[in-house]
């Protein structure tokens, strides 16, 4: 079983560029490309699907992930609007009809929670009870089964200034439930637009690259002087065998000089 984790596309009408630099479209599409070409069983995108939370955005998105034939599977970021998001997309009908955008998925072996952190009109996350009750809930069902949790905001401090400005309320509460089972594998998020890792409440959580912009690796930067750049795009792979469990990759999206082989054969 292999599971792609993408994040943060930030799609936008043809035209107009994010932050007045990055033209998101065509890198999508560059993205969706590379995912095709590596056939996943799954791809989880995990919110900021668009920029500007436009419904033209969010059709250009569809048209986008058309050009897949896996399932696809989305949350809400804070960039995104959840009406929208079931207005635009009807025939993902895994989308709850009422409420919050968050669900469950049965991957083989695996389990895929998707919660859903999203505070409309704001850029930080947020769980509350009900969201909680309802993640305990899900995960008291099935405590055996290797799962993953996926969501927009991590549940960590990551030492970026800005985005931790913008982080996820909720977490002690958070930490309590998760630490119940041990049957979590991962917990995925986006948002931070960087490759970030930490051991919290006994699993790995991660943040996964954007394939558009990245945030700054800068650790000094206050959130007034915070940046953005153009370095490499990429998301995260996650195989799963039973016999030697679950083992990720970070892939990046852009061409490079390659594939060489170690070993050249000699000429006669």
């Amino acid at each position: 079983m292999l599971l792609a984790h993408i994040s943060d596309l930030h799609v936008m009408v043809p035209g107009e560029l994010a932050y007045g630099v990055v033209d998101t479209g065509p890198m999508v599409e560059k993205a969706i490309a590379h995912l095709k070409s590596l056939s996943p069983d799954i791809i989880i995108i995990t919110g900021d699907l668009v920029h500007q939370v436009k419904p033209a955005e969010y059709q250009r998105l569809k048209s986008l992930l058309s050009k897949l034939s896996m399932p696809v599977y989305l949350l809400p970021g804070n960039h995104d609007s959840r009406e929208l998001i079931r207005q635009t997309f009807t025939d993902y009908t895994y989308l709850p009809s009422t409420g919050y955008l968050q669900y469950t998925v049965d991957a083989g072996d695996l389990r895929l929670i998707m919660l859903d952190t999203n505070v409309p009109g704001e850029g930080r996350g947020e769980l509350n009870a009900e969201r909680l009750t309802w993640l305990d809930k899900q995960l008291s069902e099935q405590p055996n089964r290797p799962t993953l949790i996926f969501m927009h905001h991590p549940p960590f401090t990551t030492g970026i200034n800005l985005m931790d400005g913008y982080g996820l309320t909720g977490l002690k509460d958070l930490e309590a439930i998760v630490k119940k089972y041990s049957c979590i594998e991962r917990i995925g998020c986006g948002h931070i637009h960087r490759p970030i890792n930490k051991r919290w409440a006994g699993t790995l959580a991660y943040t996964v690259p954007s394939p558009v912009h990245q945030v700054s690796l800068d650790l000094i930067a206050t959130a007034e002087t915070a940046t953005f750049t153009l370095e490499p795009p990429a998301y995260q792979l996650h195989l799963w065998n039973k016999d030697t469990g679950l083992v990720s990759h970070l892939q990046y999206i852009n061409d490079y000089d390659g594939p060489y082989p170690f070993v050249h054969s000699k000429s006669h």
